[in-house]
């Protein structure tokens, strides 16, 4: 059979019939998918993809998941049902919630998009998987009284990291934003930090209030001559100094559960600083241009995080009313008209 078959190659070179291209072609792995989807993030998208052991690129967070549950299978034959099911057991196995299917479903997805643009497959199956809805109804932000109970636990614990806290407060920086500056990104005389990269992929030039500029000094006094402005400390053997913190999750995490503010990760810190532009009176715009937001409908959702403020507002409208029950009321020169006028038919005049 082998000699048959080659024999009937040999034919079909000679009238000059090619093989089929995905004869040739070597298999590729989902794996390979993810890998050039990992290299694309850092590239364009990401800040502080640094390791804080080595100073090198780190992985994408998104990669272990997907490249364990799906990498060593053959792109080109996975099928969207075989999408849904592998991020539905990692969702039930790691208690994922919905944002972070999504998340590693978008990571996938851009997998398989950049191997079309590279020809390695001919079309994406993530496309068909549904997305699943997020809750994003609830906004947690610090309260006067929660940040003083965070301050106080911080002080006594790890005072050293306080000006990263007010660093979040008064800037409203993404975590990898802020923990991505070096100090080449700091104007001290314009009072401003540039971010190259944000999540949109524009860059966004953040304003720096006194408490934002003395937290900077404050930091730049801890860095040494790191480029870095929020550094790793060192061990006892040095190590590791000058490197950029990767997360504050080691301090931050454990001060939140002793200040008793339960669910609170530290992008509230971003909430935060929007919620109290809002309830300061700042318009919608400027609070979007401030937050680095591409459109308004990206800020609106923070409307609703000052309902005092939003109470107080239609309180003023109570200065127009001229309605009450069982009263003469007037307004406005109609009514100061028939007051003068000494009329005895009750009046109302809204004006």
């Amino acid at each position: 059979m082998a000699l048959d078959l080659l024999a009937k190659r040999r034919a079909e070179r000679l009238q000059g019939v090619k093989l089929p291209e995905t004869l040739n072609r070597r298999t590729v792995l989902v794996r390979n998918l993810l890998d050039a989807a990992a290299a694309h993030v850092r590239e364009h998208y990401s800040t502080v993809r640094m390791s804080a052991k080595t100073g090198r690129p780190a992985t994408d967070s998104r990669y272990p998941a997907l490249a364990a549950a799906l990498g060593d299978r053959a792109a080109a034959t996975l099928t969207p049902l075989e999408v849904e099911r592998a991020l539905a057991k990692l969702a039930t196995e790691r208690a994922w919630a919905n944002a972070t299917v999504n998340r590693h479903k978008a990571f996938l997805s851009l997998a398989y998009r950049i191997g079309i643009e590279n020809s390695q497959v001919q079309h994406n199956p993530v496309r068909a998987v549904r997305q699943r809805r997020e809750d994003n109804g609830r906004i947690r932000f610090l309260s006067p009284e929660d940040e003083a109970r965070l301050r106080s636990v911080i002080r006594q614990g790890c005072p050293e990291h306080e000006p990263e806290l007010d660093l979040a407060l008064n800037t409203g920086l993404r975590q990898g934003n802020q923990y991505g500056l070096q100090w080449p990104d700091v104007d001290f005389e314009r009072r401003q930090v540039a971010v190259a990269r944000t999540k949109n992929g524009q860059a966004h030039y953040a304003p720096l209030n006194q408490a934002a500029i003395e937290a900077l000094l404050r930091l730049k006094a801890l860095a040494g001559g790191s480029p870095w402005v929020i550094v790793n400390a060192a061990d006892g053997k040095g190590r590791y100094r000058g490197l950029p913190r990767r997360k504050p999750r080691s301090w931050f995490e454990p001060a939140v559960a002793k200040a008793g503010l339960g669910q609170f990760p530290w992008h509230c810190l971003r909430h935060t600083f929007a919620s109290r532009l809002v309830m300061a009176g700042v318009d919608i715009r400027t609070v979007a241009e401030l937050m680095g937001h591409r459109t308004l409908a990206m800020t609106m959702r923070y409307a609703h995080l000052a309902p005092r403020h939003r109470l107080d507002a239609v309180e003023r409208l109570a200065s127009f009313a001229g309605v009450q029950t069982g009263t003469r009321t007037g307004t406005g020169a109609v009514g100061d008209a028939e007051a003068e006028a000494g009329g005895s038919e009750q009046v109302v005049a809204i004006q």
